[in-house]
């Protein structure tokens, strides 16, 4: 595979792009990029998959096993290799002394080859996302297509240059001795993975967030397990099949990659996590497990991705039809089924000052619910933006939601006309008093959806204090806030710097709080509970391998 010619470009691109933070990505997020009959070849490729074995021929298969039924009705019927762990394991360790002789440009390399594959079958892994995770078809395709690929290869990028900080090759050492002969030495530097890593993958973006563990271990030297969530099993088992056709051709070992699903109530990924073979964990899912990973994957390098309580304080604007149009967007993608969706919406009672005149807090939530309803109003656009709710549980948060508070806005049924047995809901908005101690248990509790709080403080001094409580105590993927004043500007940046929360200031326009762009946006900081890790920086990968020295004398 003539690799260096075909990828090199695409890498130094990735590489530059990290160190500039400008816009960039290789990979086109408009379907017509794919082609005239991509779209129709994608979905042709997406249902021959269906009703059939999805065979990998990794080692130790003892069984096969899948139960995922779309969040948008349709019974997928795909069935997947279980594993003999005790078989699979050594399988995967055994190409690893090969993969680490490659060395950093290699493995770089053809980690870009794989990305590159998968993009060309974009449209068909939408399809695969959009019937896992109850993604709208577009986001689907873009958040789980491009974007995912973007933060791919942005860990790439990542576990390059951290590889090649230290001299690859040999090193000659002379130390001067006076009148005697120097000391001399050869030395070498190996960048050498720690061992098998394991990625547990969520449910709602099983690309986009299962990407960067992948190809950050699998760049750094490390074999990778894939343990997929149960509903979410098909885009990472595609992923994991393109892996290891990729692997084998450029002349490695395919069980660098390999798949391990589990049957139904199995908790295979908690047998997993504390084997001895396992030295890296990615995780992105609920804070009990992700702290029960911290606790006790000991022999692991963790890192995680939970749950927080995102907030946006709102003091004032001079842009008011804007605000309320960018956070109605916000609160209603994905049905709010994105761990960077507003929760919290901190609103002085007294009102704020808009462009449009003083505004109580009472007709600041009454317009955000305007321009809720209003976005969603239509039925076809409203399953556009919605998607379908992934599963039970985020139902029943919303149902219950309108018995915690006085309900500015309703939630509403909306039916998919294609896709009859979706659940589809509209966000609700619940008024809080945030004076009150029964309010604060209400608002201080993730509740993962379309649900959100719009809480009243007494003043923004107020509003910016609950904002760093709430993110020290229960961490935060995203902070919002808009304001016309400077000194609040500066109080609530200090606040996020203080206790390391990613900041989106005034945002109007066509850039929402929820969306993050790979190689330049950072996901997660790694700094508040939320998560231990950023997608991606420095720290995302540099752990993930040692540099292991060899020196022998001259």
């Amino acid at each position: 595979m003539q690799l260096t010619e075909k990828h090199r470009p695409t890498l130094d691109g990735a590489l530059e792009a990290i160190r500039t933070r400008a816009y960039w990505s290789p990979h086109p997020e408009h379907p017509k990029a794919y082609g005239e009959t991509g779209a129709e070849d994608g979905k042709a490729a997406f249902d021959a998959l269906l009703n059939r074995r999805f065979d990998l021929d990794q080692p130790g298969t003892d069984d096969w096993t899948g139960a995922e039924v779309s969040p948008y009705g349709v019974e997928l019927g795909v069935q997947y290799p279980h594993p003999d762990l005790d078989v699979l394991l050594p399988a995967m360790r055994a190409g690893m002394a090969a993969w680490r002789a490659a060395g950093p440009e290699t493995r770089a390399l053809v980690c870009v080859e794989i990305l590159a594959r998968i993009g060309a079958r974009t449209h068909e892994f939408a399809h695969a996302v959009m019937h896992t995770s109850g993604q709208a078809f577009m986001m689907a395709f873009q958040a789980g297509g491009p974007h995912a690929q973007d933060r791919g290869l942005e860990a790439v990028a990542y576990a390059y240059q951290e590889q090649t900080r230290t001299p690859s090759g040999s090193a000659a050492w002379s130390k001067p001795q006076g009148k005697r002969e120097p000391l001399e030495l050869a030395k070498t530097f190996t960048p050498a993975g720690r061992g098998i890593a394991l990625l547990i993958g969520c449910n709602t973006f099983p690309t986009w967030n299962g990407y960067p563990g992948l190809f950050a271990s699998l760049a750094t030297g490390n074999p990778v397990l894939v343990k997929p969530h149960p509903r979410a099993v098909l885009p990472l088992a595609m992923t994991v099949k393109v892996a290891r056709e990729v692997l084998a051709e450029a002349g490695f070992d395919p069980n660098l990659v390999a798949l391990a699903a589990e049957r139904p109530g199995e908790g295979i990924a908690k047998t997993l996590a504390v084997r001895p073979e396992i030295k890296i964990i990615d995780y992105t899912g609920s804070s009990a497990f992700g702290d029960w990973l911290e606790t006790n994957a000991r022999q692991a390098q963790v890192y995680t991705e939970k749950a927080g309580v995102n907030t946006v304080v709102i003091d004032s604007t001079d842009d008011y039809k804007g605000m309320l149009g960018n956070l109605s967007f916000s609160l209603s993608l994905y049905s709010g089924q994105m761990c960077t969706t507003p929760q919290n919406l901190l609103i002085p009672r007294d009102g704020i000052t808009t462009d449009a005149g003083k505004k109580t807090f009472d007709e600041v939530v009454g317009d955000l619910a305007a321009a809720v309803g209003g976005l969603l109003g239509d039925d076809a656009r409203a399953n556009a933006l919605l998607g379908a709710l992934v599963n039970p549980d985020v139902k029943s948060r919303l149902e219950a939601a309108s018995g915690l508070g006085e309900v500015a806005l309703a939630s509403r049924e909306v039916t998919n006309p294609e896709f009859p047995d979706a659940v589809v809901r509209t966000p609700v908005i619940v008024k809080l008093d945030g004076a009150k101690p029964d309010a604060e248990a209400v608002y201080l509790a993730e509740c993962f959806g379309p649900v959100s709080f719009a809480v009243a403080v007494d003043s923004t001094a107020d509003a910016v204090e609950l904002l760093r409580r709430t993110i020290r105590d229960k961490g935060a993927m995203t902070v919002g806030a808009y304001t016309t004043s400077e000194e609040v500007e500066r109080a609530v940046e200090d606040v996020c710097l203080d206790e390391s929360a990613q900041l989106s200031l005034n945002l109007t326009g066509g850039v929402y709080v929820n969306q993050t762009a790979a190689f330049s946006d950072f996901h997660g900081s790694g700094g508040n509970p939320a998560a231990n890790a950023a997608l991606c920086d420095g720290a995302f990968v540099a752990n993930r391998f040692r540099v292991v020295e060899v020196r022998r004398q001259a």
